[in-house]
């Protein structure tokens, strides 16, 4: 399940861009556009589909229908011709895709408890093969040369439709909450999980999740394009990075693989707090090195902050979906796990793609349309400075270390 879930999106997220501007030669703007139907659709879709299947429908059957449908859009998304027509598709796409990250979490630690395991141990092992299915679908359209062709969707499609069939044979999630008259007002319209928010600490976890979320977006959406700019320079653009970029970005999946199995024994033994705070300057990192590295005698930096990104993608993300589970009634699993979802990959995607763009616009493109990528990292690193500093002091949670295996006691 996990390897196709993100091999799926892994098959289109990094290369959309190259597609755009190399294949459609449509406008910045408009590709802007384009990549928020991913923070537009989070908004609101993970929370309405979590409580679904809290409510109605078993979590994995949900889960299925939601790839099939999508499977059947992606496989339009090439016979679309105008980038009005194209916004519309890609968030009728994302409207079925986002809500399954969310959905794919409940059903696997339903799964591992309804076994009598600890999530927090047994889950990253599993989901390392979603990292591994996005750094497959990312080679596989690499080395089809796929990256500026319409064919990356019909991967991603392919993908989708095997997934949504194999969903129906997953273990049963069965919908948990009660339709007793003594239903309180947040359960009648499925808004159990913002109940979280009561908690000073949950309230603060989920503002920081939301900066995070928007930190992500800008190496999602600028990442690749970076790497494509050195075409532009005759001394980079016959090296292994200007030809085979999503390759190299691959490089960061292969990181994550290592870090999420390292997530159980930093989180049992430092707690959220640490390990959050250890994300954040990752993402510092991260793009500092980005703003002085280069395809020449600088790609070591290059290099370097794709395995920072393992750290800082998997220690905020996968770690903040545990604690999440941790602090939430079961019978809204999947909605606060919607919840998360909306507050990073919804209202984190949808300002970090807006105010990015705009300052980028405004600030670090010249009148020729060239961008001082130098400049733009660097911006970034300071903002996720500044969200580390800030989280240190703001977030309060006592964390007492663990083993890793907790014997029961008699």
């Amino acid at each position: 399940m996990n390897f196709l879930q993100f091999f799926v999106w892994g098959s289109w997220l990094i290369t959309i861009g190259a597609y755009w501007f190399q294949n459609r030669h449509w406008s910045g703007a408009q590709f802007g556009a384009i990549f928020s139907t991913m923070g537009i659709a989070s908004l609101f879709m993970p929370s309405i589909m979590g409580m679904i299947a809290d409510k109605w429908i078993n979590a994995e059957k949900l889960y299925g229908g939601l790839h099939i449908a999508g499977a059947i859009v992606l496989f339009a998304i090439p016979l679309v011709d105008n980038p009005t027509t194209l916004f519309w598709v890609m968030l009728l796409n994302m409207m079925c895709y986002m809500p399954t990250i969310s959905l794919s979490i409940a059903v696997a630690y339903s799964a591992l408890k309804g076994s009598g395991k600890d999530v927090v141990i047994d889950y990253p092992p599993i989901r390392v093969w979603g990292t591994i299915g996005f750094i497959v679908a990312l080679w596989v359209v690499s080395l089809l040369h796929l990256e500026t062709s319409t064919g990356q969707f019909y991967v991603a499609s392919g993908a989708a439709l095997l997934l949504g069939v194999y969903a129906f044979t997953l273990p049963p999630c069965k919908p948990k909450l009660g339709h007793g008259p003594n239903r309180s007002l947040l359960d009648t319209l499925g808004l159990n999980s913002f109940a979280l928010f009561k908690n000073s600490k949950m309230a603060v976890f989920f503002i920081f999740a939301m900066l995070l979320g928007a930190a992500l977006q800008l190496t999602n959406a600028y990442g690749d394009t970076f790497l494509h700019d050195f075409a532009n320079v005759d001394a980079y653009k016959d090296t292994l990075t200007v030809r085979y970029p999503a390759i190299i970005m691959s490089i960061s999946q292969v990181s994550e693989t290592l870090f999420i199995l390292a997530i159980p024994f930093f989180l049992k033994r430092f707690g959220i707090k640490m390990v959050m705070l250890i994300s954040m300057l990752a993402w510092t990192l991260r793009f500092g090195l980005f703003a002085y590295g280069n395809p020449g005698p600088g790609l070591w930096m290059i290099v370097m902050s794709c395995i920072v990104y393992g750290m800082a993608f998997d220690f905020f993300n996968i770690s903040g979906s545990l604690f999440v589970e941790g602090q939430s009634d079961p019978a809204i699993r999947a909605s606060a796990q919607g919840l998360f979802m909306l507050m990073t990959n919804g209202v984190g995607a949808v300002l970090g793609s807006s105010l990015s763009g705009l300052i980028i616009q405004f600030y670090f493109t010249d009148a020729n349309g060239s961008k001082d990528w130098h400049g733009i990292w660097l911006a970034f690193a300071s903002y996720s400075l500044v969200v580390a500093v800030l989280f240190f002091f703001l977030f309060r949670h006592k964390h007492e270390p663990q083993h890793l295996r907790v014997l029961p006691t008699h």
